[in-house]
């Protein structure tokens, strides 16, 4: 039963991280059409947020395996 825990809490990490990320660069894409001269610093703040999100997806992936 636990095992099937872990799965779902893989899965809805894995999910959460996907839509995340999609809205960092969905919300990074409005601030470019609206301000394009700023596309480098609009660009890197995204990057760094997606990295940010995506290594707190990878956090919660592996505490839901050590708690299998």
């Amino acid at each position: 039963m636990t095992g099937s825990l872990a799965a779902l809490g893989m899965g809805l990490a894995v999910i959460g991280a996907g839509i995340g990320i999609g809205q960092v660069g969905a919300k990074a894409m409005e601030a470019i059409a609206r301000q394009p001269e700023a596309v480098g610093d609009i660009r890197s703040n995204m990057i760094l947020m997606a990295a940010l999100v995506e290594g707190a997806a990878l956090i919660a992936i592996v505490f839901s395996f050590l708690v299998r």
